[in-house]
């Protein structure tokens, strides 16, 4: 068993296919099968299911895939830690994003500091949903993530705090309050936004006995305005996924604040603080000195 096709296995399951990784690594798709082959037969056990042109992890292989981003993550720190030695000018940093408010707000301003610092780390990000950076986290496929707070299963950290507010048709009966609540909102056609919106959403409504009339789900916050803009619905959204120049973008938009104030937190998780690469502490040191 070898490092390379422990990365092969990681990258073919990230990206459900032979042809993407051996794109993705300059290499031919024989060479990318044949690592593949090789690692089944030293385990003894099929990690990966052919489907045309798609590739699937076998359950057993789920389970394996964890224990190999384990094992490349440590590869890696050992790596940063040589060369944190010279000033740590070489490494890979992963990171998980939800939503506007982390890949649009958050993150430009921390990685203009941090690869101004740190030129020689390469950074990928993977967006996601809310559940799908948790998972990302647990499973080692990302070194870090931006999340809601808090969250018990993860040393974090706090970045910015925000509020939600009710996204509603400017000529909406509601709009002409200065705040509304989740009982003005609990007969309206629902347009619930997934990218770190509704975990807070629906517990707002389910704290007063109430269920949203859920008409459409969106995962993009652009569809989400302009659904609403259009009168098909009203939504919920924190203040920092909307854009900056929305009252300009988007003028046929009121919004309000919920009462009683829904307050959200908004910050990075690690499986562990004191165990994470150089790069990611690094990461955490600048995200926490950066303004925001």
């Amino acid at each position: 068993m070898t490092f390379t096709q422990l990365e092969i296995f990681a990258l073919v399951a990230e990206l459900r296919g032979f042809t993407a990784a051996a794109m993705r690594l300059g290499v031919s798709q024989s060479a990318i099968s044949h690592a593949i082959k090789s690692l089944e037969q030293e385990l003894g056990a099929q990690l990966i299911e052919r489907q045309g042109a798609t590739a699937d992890v076998t359950e057993l292989g789920q389970r394996l895939l964890v224990r190999a981003r384990e094992i490349l993550g440590l590869a890696e720190s050992m790596r940063q830690e040589v060369s944190a030695a010279s000033g740590l000018n070489k490494g890979l940093l992963r990171i998980g994003s939800f939503g506007p408010t982390s890949s649009l707000k958050l993150i430009p301003a921390i990685l203009d500091v941090f690869q101004k610092r740190y030129p020689g780390i390469e950074v990928r990000i993977d967006e996601g949903t809310d559940d799908d950076t948790l998972q990302w986290i647990l499973d080692r496929r990302v070194d870090i993530g931006f999340i809601q707070q808090p969250d018990d299963r993860f040393d974090t950290v706090d970045l910015v705090e925000d509020q939600m507010v009710a996204l509603l048709p400017a000529g909406h009966r509601l709009a002409a309050k200065k705040s509304v609540s989740a009982h003005d909102l609990a007969n309206e056609p629902f347009i619930m936004p997934d990218a770190g919106c509704s975990t807070l959403i629906e517990p707002l409504f389910a704290a007063q006995g109430l269920c949203p009339q859920v008409r459409y789900r969106m995962s993009q916050v652009l569809t989400v305005l302009g659904m609403v803009g259009r009168g098909d619905g009203v939504s919920g959204m924190a203040e920092l996924a909307l854009p900056v120049d929305l009252a300009a973008t988007h003028p046929n938009i009121a919004v309000r604040p919920f009462s009683p104030p829904v307050r959200r937190r908004v910050g990075l998780a690690l499986r562990n603080l004191a165990q994470a690469s150089p790069a990611a502490k690094a990461f955490v040191e600048v995200a926490r000195k950066v303004k925001l």
